[in-house]
């Protein structure tokens, strides 16, 4: 039995929230929960957030032991680009690509 979380949308890079989940993978969920707290990187409060919300899936919904909680599997996917125009000298217009990422969570009880 799994517990899983989904967070669509979130306006941070997909390549900045890959270096967060990496640190977590396969560790115990309250341990993870403390490395996202720890870690002074931009990407942790959308995974920290994420992580809640998978623990509270897996204890209301599926009745599972908290305690015994482990990070089973965690990706990220690349969401909509916003595309924005920055001016630049001589009339000649930037591009800037604002990116966001789709991020899941999947928790599962150790035996």
């Amino acid at each position: 039995m799994e517990a899983r979380a989904k967070a669509t949308f979130e306006r941070i890079a997909p390549r900045k929230v890959q270096c967060v989940l990496d640190l977590i993978r396969n560790k115990p969920a309250d341990e993870a929960a403390a490395i996202l707290k720890y870690t002074p990187k931009a990407a942790c409060e959308p995974v920290a957030k994420l992580l809640k919300s998978a623990m509270a899936n897996a204890e209301n919904n599926f009745d599972m032991d908290v305690s015994r909680l482990y990070v089973a599997e965690c990706s990220v996917s690349q969401g909509p680009t916003l595309k924005r125009i920055r001016p630049r000298a001589h009339g000649r217009a930037f591009r800037i690509n604002k990116k966001s990422s789709h991020i899941s969570l999947v928790l599962r009880e150790k035996e």
